[in-house]
């Protein structure tokens, strides 16, 4: 007797976004669909982007609707249904409606909140994460290194002891994967709370570059790096993991700064640029404060 079926057809999803696009008297091409059926996927950030989601799921997420309302979309509208092909069995309520529900069955879902803005969230405040042992950048200088780093829907990037970036990264690399090096077991903690508090599911934590831990990661495209006295050692790992990786360094200290170019000359990384970012704010005094301004190389080997 073979497996049971756990997954919808390509046809099937088809049927229902047809079906669900009539029923919402809405346009197919304004729905968000995901099909998390044996599947992670960023699932809370993608409703948290997007006005109309439609979402396939099984009993591997029996209790998703509990994980929306734990991370506060209970308010949101939802229609449900369950089975492979359309029906008219469709139930709408609350997101806090269906919180006991436990999925048993192949089920379809449309999540629907009109005061959603559909737009990524680059150079989120720093009151949206936790708090804890991370000193974050200002939310003005993390949009620049986000515009920088220019992550795409499917990348995989490397990220070393750079807490808020490994968040925002995942966000708009959903189908992608962000892997996350912290040694700092304080930090790590910090940056845990956080993977779970945004819901993100294509994050890889290893605790730091070695051969071991780079063995069970993806090739990554970029590195985005914290410096420390490391450095240099950090490139030749990660050079070894990518041959043609791409990098981006960031640094507050002057003396890390000028040893770069000879790090990026000793590994043949070219077309070197340095940024600068100076931000400057008004306190409650109405007197402008100037942040730290660290310095963002980037380099990539041909």
């Amino acid at each position: 007797m073979g497996e049971a079926r756990t997954a919808y057809t390509n046809k099937e999803m088809l049927q229902w976004t047809a079906y669900f696009s009539d029923y919402m008297n809405t346009s197919p091409e304004k729905i968000k669909l995901v099909n998390i059926c044996g599947k992670e996927k960023n699932v809370i950030p993608t409703i948290e982007t997007h006005k109309r989601v439609m979402i396939f799921v099984d009993q591997s997420h029996e209790n998703i609707f509990y994980e929306l309302w734990e991370k506060g979309l209970g308010d949101y509208d939802v229609w449900f249904a369950q089975g492979l092909m359309p029906n008219d069995n469709i139930k709408k309520a609350k997101v806090v409606d269906f919180v006991n529900l436990k999925i048993s069955v192949p089920s379809v879902f449309f999540v629907f909140n009109e005061n959603t803005r559909e737009s990524y969230r680059i150079g989120m405040k720093n009151e949206f994460f936790s708090k804890g042992t991370v000193k974050y950048v200002g939310n003005e200088i993390r949009a620049v290194i986000m515009s920088i780093l220019g992550v795409d829907s499917h990348d995989t990037i490397a990220i070393v002891s750079g807490e808020t970036i490994v968040i925002e990264s995942a966000i708009i690399a959903s189908e992608g994967n962000i892997i996350a090096v912290e040694p700092n077991q304080q930090d790590l903690r910090t940056m845990e709370e956080n993977i779970s508090k945004f819901g993100l599911h294509n994050v890889t934590v290893i605790p730091d570059l070695s051969d071991e831990s780079l063995e069970k990661i993806e090739t990554p495209r970029l590195s985005f790096i914290v410096a420390t006295k490391y450095l240099e050692k950090d490139i030749e790992r990660l050079l070894k993991k990518n041959p043609k990786m791409q990098f981006v360094i960031y640094t507050l200290e002057l003396d890390v700064l000028s040893g770069i170019k000879q790090i990026f000359e000793k590994f043949n990384i070219q077309d070197m640029e340095v940024t600068q970012i100076t931000i400057s704010k008004t306190d409650k005094n109405s007197v402008f404060v100037t942040q730290p301004s660290p310095w963002l190389i980037s380099g990539e080997v041909k």
